[in-house]
């Protein structure tokens, strides 16, 4: 059996569409007690912003040495001109980005706190968000503008973090990148149905509770996964269904793989520090190894190292193309859903 290697992604193009999400990050140190509440008052010390949502898989897929362009909307706000500029100080084509004048940039403002040399924890989480859904005709607006680019890519990853952008409407340009061959994967939060066909959906167990309507204490139990899993291919069949499980690692299932399914063991050594953007390094990586040709076991193994160096950054970190190769050396091998026991 050959050694897996981590290919050379820097002549693949990827489309990444979705909801752009800004993560801003308040550092603080504990101070003292509020004189005038029961609360603990925290001194600011300094503030970041970072790439949420398809923007964190953006940043992702670049790191790993991929061409990438970004396709959704921001608003004329603090938030989109930062996150907008981050993206392209990593060298992310945002062309694809639209400026719209009446949306609110979605923004998660984190609160850390933490004691000199101690690790910042989070203490308290506020998001920012639109009082609406993305319309319809700005997503096709959106599509169209990457439809008549579709010649440039190789692969098209859709990220939903329901902020209404990923829908019906862009179940036609899903279809055409299907229909040319190349990869497409969707990492879902509210809907299917409309994307049947595609290369691959990437939920969490989470997600596969809710989209299946099973109690999610029960899919820790692999037979109950497995069972969960046949009613999600009824309702939006796909080529492979990669459910990652949190410390339970990944688990996939598909085609030319075993009934039962393929499952691999959490990667990564040591405390996970932050789940933060985890499922979006799944997602992109597992989409970019399947566009450089790897079996879909193999994709999931690349994924999965991915995710165990992501969850143990501060924040919505990336995983680069050396950390990726340094990580899979340790990795643990993929195996029959249940065989060993997890």
């Amino acid at each position: 059996m050959n050694k897996l290697t981590v290919p050379d992604f820097s002549a693949l193009g990827v489309a990444v569409l979705g909801d752009l999400v800004a993560d801003h990050y308040v550092h603080a140190e504990p101070g003292r007690l509020s004189r005038e509440a029961p609360v603990m008052v925290l001194r600011h010390r300094f503030e970041s912003l970072g790439a949420g949502g398809a923007a964190n898989v953006a940043r992702n897929l670049h790191a790993l040495g991929s061409r990438v362009s970004v396709f959704g909307g921001v608003g004329k706000d603090m938030s989109g001109r930062e996150l907008r500029r981050t993206l392209e100080e990593d060298g992310i084509d945002c062309t694809g980005i639209a400026c719209l004048p009446d949306w609110v940039t979605p923004t998660k403002t984190r609160i850390l706190a933490a004691e000199a040399r101690r690790f910042p924890q989070q203490v308290l989480r506020i998001d920012k968000e639109p009082d609406t859904a993305f319309d319809d005709e700005r997503a096709g607006e959106i599509a169209s503008g990457l439809s008549g680019r579709a010649a440039e890519f190789d692969a098209l990853v859709l990220s939903d973090y329901q902020y209404g952008l990923i829908g019906p409407p862009l179940a036609s340009l899903a279809q055409q990148f299907t229909l040319q061959d190349k990869v497409v994967v969707l990492d879902p939060r509210r809907h299917l149905e409309s994307f049947a066909g595609i290369t691959a959906i990437t939920p969490n167990v989470g997600e596969l509770a809710h989209f299946t309507g099973w109690d999610v204490g029960r899919l820790d139990d692999v037979v109950e996964l497995r069972r969960a899993v046949s009613r999600l291919e009824e309702l939006v069949p796909t080529r492979w269904s990669l459910v990652t499980r949190g410390n339970l690692g990944m688990a996939l299932f598909g085609e030319g793989l075993p009934e039962e399914g393929v499952a691999v063991e959490a990667s990564g050594h040591g405390e996970v520090t932050d789940v933060s953007g985890a499922g979006d390094s799944a997602a992109s990586v597992f989409a970019l190894a399947l566009a450089a040709g790897l079996e879909p076991i193999e994709a999931m193994r690349l994924a999965n190292t991915a995710s165990g160096v992501v969850v143990m950054e501060n924040g919505t970190a990336v995983c680069t193309h050396p950390q990726l190769e340094e990580a899979l050396a340790s990795s643990p091998p993929s195996t029959r859903l249940g065989k060993s026991g997890f």
